[in-house]
Order: structure tokens, then C-alpha cells, then sequence
């Protein structure tokens, strides 16, 4: 499974808000269409550092690594590159 279909595997499973019909793309900013608050955000992070083995810092807090399944897979795949 790629690191694409695993963060949208976990945005789908993880939101009771979420309706099965309801699609959207990598680069859809999933904040924007309201599928994530801030709880759901910790959350996000805490499954991404748990799954690819990174720790997030707190300058890293940005939300934009965070707004679109492409952006994520490009925070993630910069953070392994590095450590």
C-alpha cells in the first residue's frame, strides 16, 4: 500500500463525520472541506509519527504539511530523507 492510500486509509477509518460518498483528491485541502478539526489534527499527527517512525517538532506544526494527503506524503518523505 502506498503512503498515499495508508493517510487516506486513516482520514477515512478515523472520521465519524466522514461519508463513504463523499470523495476527494491528494491535493484537496481536507481542513478546508471540513474533515478535520483540531483534535482530529493531534490525532493525524500521532498516527504519522507512530506509522513512519518520525517525530514531528513543534516548528514542524505547520499547517500547511498538513492540509492535503500530497502534502503530508511530501512532509513524511522529507523527514525520512533526513533522519
Amino acid at each position: 500500500m502506498s503512503m498515499h492510500e495508508q493517510i487516506r486509509n486513516f482520514i477515512q477509518d478515523n472520521l465519524v463525520v466522514f461519508d463513504d460518498e463523499v470523495e476527494f483528491s491528494n491535493e484537496d485541502n481536507i481542513f478546508e472541506l471540513g474533515f478535520v478539526n483540531s483534535l482530529f489534527a493531534m490525532k493525524l499527527v500521532t498516527y504519522i509519527e507512530s506509522e513512519f517512525n518520525t517525530t514531528i517538532e513543534s516548528d514542524e506544526m505547520d499547517i500547511n504539511n498538513f492540509n492535503t494527503i500530497d502534502n503530508i506524503v511530501n512532509f513524511i518523505s522529507s523527514k525520512t530523507v533526513y533522519q
